[in-house]
């Protein structure tokens, strides 16, 4: 997933090299990286079209995940369509989450507030 410009020559080769090996890599990696552009140039225009291509891989996960897509398709293409965004918000929700599960059995949620509080303070800190 990572940018291919951000690769060490050494993890280039590697890369490379496997993709010669097996050719359904190379077409994984293909797929992949062409979701990859298509989310970080917000290009849900063509968002339809990878569907399909994974749709015909013939690669299990690739089509599950297509397939997965589909069945959220409108606020996939929200996600790359609008520029606003609920990441921030998401991102806090799995946090407290994670600290509930963590807790789970544990405690009250006196116990829980206070490690939601610390966790915060910890974070402006840093």
């Amino acid at each position: 997933m990572r940018d291919p410009t951000d690769l060490t020559d050494t993890e280039r080769a590697h890369i490379e090299w496997l993709c010669d090996q097996h050719d359904e890599l190379a077409h994984l990696r293909e797929l992949v990286q062409a979701f990859r552009a298509l989310v970080v140039e917000r290009r849900a225009d063509g968002l339809a079209a990878w569907s399909e291509r994974c749709q015909t891989s013939g690669i299990r996960e690739l089509r599950r995940f297509a397939q997965r897509l589909r069945s959220a398709w409108d606020a996939v293409m929200a996600g790359l369509t609008y520029e606003e965004s609920n990441g921030q918000v998401e991102g806090q929700i799995h946090r407290l989450k994670l600290l509930t599960r963590q807790m789970y059995g544990r405690a009250g949620v006196a116990l829980l507030r206070k490690r939601v509080l610390y966790a915060s303070r910890r974070r402006l800190l840093f």
